[in-house]
């Protein structure tokens, strides 16, 4: 039995005491904002993809 449990296999899920997450505009996964959240949010993978396509484009 593995007792390391994969992030792919256990996405995160939203904390009952903090509130339900909001999900990324681009692939729909929890982000770390709440669904309060104004504006386009994104999860850190596509935040970092994101980050990356801008730094490089000049």
């Amino acid at each position: 039995m593995d007792d390391h449990p994969t992030s792919a296999a256990n996405p995160p899920t939203p904390d009952p005491a903090g509130g339900p997450f909001a999900e990324c505009v681009l692939c729909r996964e929890p982000t770390e904002y709440p669904e309060s959240h104004r504006g386009a949010t994104l999860c850190p993978v596509c935040e970092w993809q994101e980050a990356q396509r801008t730094a490089c484009s000049g």
